[in-house]
Protein backbone atom coordinates (compact mmCIF):
# COMPACT_ATOMS: atom_id res chain seq x y z
CA UNK A 1 0.00 0.00 0.00
CA UNK A 2 1.22 3.48 -0.84
CA UNK A 3 0.98 5.79 2.17
CA UNK A 4 2.70 8.86 0.71
CA UNK A 5 2.55 10.73 -2.57
CA UNK A 6 4.97 13.23 -4.07
CA UNK A 7 3.00 15.91 -2.23
CA UNK A 8 4.61 14.69 0.99
CA UNK A 9 8.07 15.35 -0.45
CA UNK A 10 7.02 18.63 -2.09
CA UNK A 11 5.66 19.96 1.20
CA UNK A 12 9.01 19.53 2.94
CA UNK A 13 10.99 20.86 -0.02
CA UNK A 14 8.96 24.05 0.15
CA UNK A 15 8.98 24.19 3.95
CA UNK A 16 12.78 24.11 3.96
CA UNK A 17 12.78 27.33 1.93
CA UNK A 18 9.90 28.92 3.85
CA UNK A 19 10.38 27.82 7.41
CA UNK A 20 8.18 30.33 9.21
CA UNK A 21 4.73 30.39 10.77
CA UNK A 22 3.06 32.47 8.07
CA UNK A 23 3.92 29.99 5.32
CA UNK A 24 2.98 27.01 7.49
CA UNK A 25 -0.39 28.50 8.39
CA UNK A 26 -1.11 29.16 4.72
CA UNK A 27 -0.20 25.56 3.86
CA UNK A 28 -1.70 23.90 6.93
CA UNK A 29 -4.36 22.03 4.91
CA UNK A 30 -1.62 20.53 2.73
CA UNK A 31 0.23 19.50 5.86
CA UNK A 32 -2.85 17.82 7.33
CA UNK A 33 -3.82 16.00 4.13
CA UNK A 34 -0.50 14.95 2.67
CA UNK A 35 1.78 14.75 5.72
CA UNK A 36 0.18 14.46 9.16
CA UNK A 37 -2.71 12.10 8.40
CA UNK A 38 -0.81 9.64 6.17
CA UNK A 39 2.19 9.61 8.51
CA UNK A 40 -0.04 8.68 11.46
CA UNK A 41 -1.57 5.87 9.41
CA UNK A 42 1.91 4.70 8.45
CA UNK A 43 3.02 4.66 12.09
CA UNK A 44 -0.05 2.63 12.99
CA UNK A 45 0.96 0.12 10.32
CA UNK A 46 4.53 -0.04 11.62
CA UNK A 47 3.29 -0.58 15.18
CA UNK A 48 1.23 -3.51 13.94
CA UNK A 49 4.22 -5.02 12.14
CA UNK A 50 6.62 -4.62 15.07
CA UNK A 51 4.03 -6.23 17.36
CA UNK A 52 4.25 -9.40 15.27
CA UNK A 53 7.85 -9.68 16.42
CA UNK A 54 7.68 -8.14 19.91
CA UNK A 55 4.50 -8.67 21.94
CA UNK A 56 5.65 -6.17 24.60
CA UNK A 57 5.01 -3.30 22.19
CA UNK A 58 1.54 -2.08 23.12
CA UNK A 59 1.34 1.57 22.17
CA UNK A 60 -0.79 3.88 20.07
CA UNK A 61 0.56 6.06 17.28
CA UNK A 62 0.11 9.20 19.42
CA UNK A 63 2.65 7.78 21.88
CA UNK A 64 5.22 7.29 19.12
CA UNK A 65 4.88 10.43 17.03
CA UNK A 66 7.22 13.39 17.38
CA UNK A 67 5.84 16.87 16.83
CA UNK A 68 6.82 18.76 13.72
CA UNK A 69 7.48 21.82 15.88
CA UNK A 70 11.10 22.29 16.88
CA UNK A 71 12.16 23.09 20.43
CA UNK A 72 14.00 26.35 19.80
CA UNK A 73 14.39 27.49 23.42
CA UNK A 74 18.09 26.67 23.61
CA UNK A 75 18.93 26.55 19.91
CA UNK A 76 20.70 29.13 17.75
CA UNK A 77 18.55 27.90 14.86
CA UNK A 78 15.18 29.58 15.41
CA UNK A 79 13.33 28.02 12.48
CA UNK A 80 10.11 26.72 14.06
CA UNK A 81 9.53 23.49 12.11
CA UNK A 82 11.36 20.25 11.40
CA UNK A 83 11.68 19.32 7.75
CA UNK A 84 10.73 15.72 8.38
CA UNK A 85 8.27 13.56 10.28
CA UNK A 86 9.55 11.03 12.79
CA UNK A 87 8.43 8.33 15.19
CA UNK A 88 9.91 6.03 17.82
CA UNK A 89 8.23 2.66 18.30
CA UNK A 90 9.18 0.80 21.45
CA UNK A 91 7.51 -0.55 24.56
CA UNK A 92 6.39 2.91 25.67
CA UNK A 93 6.94 4.84 22.47
CA UNK A 94 9.03 7.98 22.27
CA UNK A 95 9.07 8.41 26.06
CA UNK A 96 11.13 5.27 26.64
CA UNK A 97 13.80 5.33 23.97
CA UNK A 98 16.33 3.77 26.33
CA UNK A 99 14.88 0.39 25.41
CA UNK A 100 15.93 -0.64 21.88
CA UNK A 101 13.10 -0.34 19.38
CA UNK A 102 12.59 1.31 16.01
CA UNK A 103 13.09 4.97 15.13
CA UNK A 104 12.58 6.40 11.65
CA UNK A 105 12.22 9.77 9.98
CA UNK A 106 11.02 10.59 6.49
CA UNK A 107 12.10 13.75 4.70
CA UNK A 108 12.48 15.00 1.14
CA UNK A 109 16.21 14.33 1.54
CA UNK A 110 15.98 10.73 2.67
CA UNK A 111 14.83 8.05 5.07
CA UNK A 112 16.60 7.50 8.37
CA UNK A 113 16.15 4.21 10.25
CA UNK A 114 17.79 3.70 13.64
CA UNK A 115 17.79 1.44 16.66
CA UNK A 116 19.80 0.46 19.72
CA UNK A 117 20.60 2.42 22.88
CA UNK A 118 21.48 5.99 21.93
CA UNK A 119 21.38 7.83 25.26
CA UNK A 120 21.90 5.22 27.96
CA UNK A 121 21.83 6.18 31.61
CA UNK A 122 25.04 5.70 33.55
CA UNK A 123 23.64 2.45 34.95
CA UNK A 124 22.54 1.18 31.53
CA UNK A 125 25.93 1.93 30.02
CA UNK A 126 27.66 0.06 32.82
CA UNK A 127 25.26 -2.88 32.46
CA UNK A 128 25.95 -3.13 28.72
CA UNK A 129 29.71 -2.93 29.14
CA UNK A 130 29.85 -5.61 31.82
CA UNK A 131 27.47 -7.85 29.89
CA UNK A 132 29.84 -7.63 26.93
CA UNK A 133 32.87 -8.21 29.15
CA UNK A 134 31.30 -11.33 30.67
CA UNK A 135 30.03 -12.64 27.35
CA UNK A 136 32.50 -11.49 24.74
CA UNK A 137 31.95 -14.51 22.50
CA UNK A 138 28.17 -14.06 22.52
CA UNK A 139 28.48 -10.34 21.82
CA UNK A 140 30.87 -10.88 18.92
CA UNK A 141 28.46 -13.44 17.53
CA UNK A 142 25.42 -11.12 17.45
CA UNK A 143 27.28 -8.13 15.98
CA UNK A 144 28.69 -10.45 13.30
CA UNK A 145 25.26 -11.84 12.40
CA UNK A 146 25.07 -11.96 8.60
CA UNK A 147 21.67 -10.30 8.34
CA UNK A 148 22.54 -7.58 10.83
CA UNK A 149 25.79 -6.86 9.00
CA UNK A 150 24.05 -6.82 5.62
CA UNK A 151 21.39 -4.34 6.65
CA UNK A 152 23.09 -2.23 9.32
CA UNK A 153 26.82 -2.67 8.87
CA UNK A 154 28.06 -2.24 12.42
CA UNK A 155 27.30 -0.89 15.87
CA UNK A 156 28.06 2.82 16.22
CA UNK A 157 28.62 5.30 19.02
CA UNK A 158 30.99 7.89 20.41
CA UNK A 159 33.80 6.49 22.52
CA UNK A 160 35.23 7.25 25.93
CA UNK A 161 38.98 7.68 26.09
CA UNK A 162 38.97 6.40 29.66
CA UNK A 163 37.20 3.27 30.87
CA UNK A 164 37.02 1.46 34.19
CA UNK A 165 40.38 -0.17 34.86
CA UNK A 166 39.01 -3.71 35.03
CA UNK A 167 37.70 -3.34 31.45
CA UNK A 168 40.74 -1.60 30.00
CA UNK A 169 42.64 -4.68 28.81
CA UNK A 170 39.52 -6.25 27.33
CA UNK A 171 38.74 -3.02 25.46
CA UNK A 172 41.94 -3.53 23.50
CA UNK A 173 40.38 -6.76 22.22
CA UNK A 174 36.86 -5.39 21.75
CA UNK A 175 36.97 -1.59 21.22
CA UNK A 176 33.16 -1.34 21.35
CA UNK A 177 33.52 -1.54 25.13
CA UNK A 178 34.65 2.08 24.93
CA UNK A 179 31.36 3.15 23.36
CA UNK A 180 29.17 5.70 25.13
CA UNK A 181 26.27 4.64 22.87
CA UNK A 182 25.35 1.40 21.18
CA UNK A 183 23.22 2.17 18.15
CA UNK A 184 22.87 1.26 14.49
CA UNK A 185 21.41 3.24 11.63
CA UNK A 186 21.08 3.69 7.90
CA UNK A 187 20.02 6.43 5.52
CA UNK A 188 18.03 5.48 2.40
CA UNK A 189 16.96 7.34 -0.71
CA UNK A 190 13.82 9.49 -0.39
CA UNK A 191 12.36 7.90 -3.52
CA UNK A 192 11.39 4.91 -1.36
CA UNK A 193 8.92 7.10 0.58
CA UNK A 194 6.37 6.89 -2.23
CA UNK A 195 6.93 3.17 -2.71
CA UNK A 196 4.11 0.71 -2.03
CA UNK A 197 6.62 -1.40 -0.07
CA UNK A 198 7.91 1.25 2.34
CA UNK A 199 6.38 -0.49 5.36
CA UNK A 200 7.99 -3.82 4.50
CA UNK A 201 11.31 -2.14 3.71
CA UNK A 202 11.55 -0.56 7.15
CA UNK A 203 10.24 -3.71 8.83
CA UNK A 204 12.94 -5.78 7.13
CA UNK A 205 15.56 -3.53 8.72
CA UNK A 206 13.83 -3.89 12.07
CA UNK A 207 13.85 -7.69 11.82
CA UNK A 208 17.51 -7.70 10.81
CA UNK A 209 18.34 -5.83 14.02
CA UNK A 210 16.86 -8.55 16.24
CA UNK A 211 20.06 -10.31 17.44
CA UNK A 212 21.64 -7.04 18.58
CA UNK A 213 18.34 -5.52 19.73
CA UNK A 214 17.59 -8.50 21.97
CA UNK A 215 21.15 -8.62 23.30
CA UNK A 216 21.11 -4.94 24.30
CA UNK A 217 17.62 -5.21 25.79
CA UNK A 218 18.70 -8.12 27.95
CA UNK A 219 21.91 -6.32 28.92
CA UNK A 220 19.98 -3.39 30.44
CA UNK A 221 17.60 -5.78 32.20
CA UNK A 222 14.55 -4.81 30.15
CA UNK A 223 13.88 -8.09 28.36
CA UNK A 224 10.40 -9.58 28.72
CA UNK A 225 9.29 -12.81 27.06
Amino acid sequence: MQYFTKEYLNFFKELEKNNHKEWFDTNRKRYEEFVKVPFKKFVERMIFLTQTDDKTINVEAKNCLFRINRDIRFSKDKTPYKTHMSAAISRNGRKEMGIPGLYFHLSHKGIGIYGGVYNPTKEQLEDIRYQIANDLEGFNEVISDKKFSKYWGELKGEKNKIIHKDLKDLAATQPLLLNKQFYYGVELDSKEITSENLDQLIFDYYLASKPVRVYLTKAIGAWAE
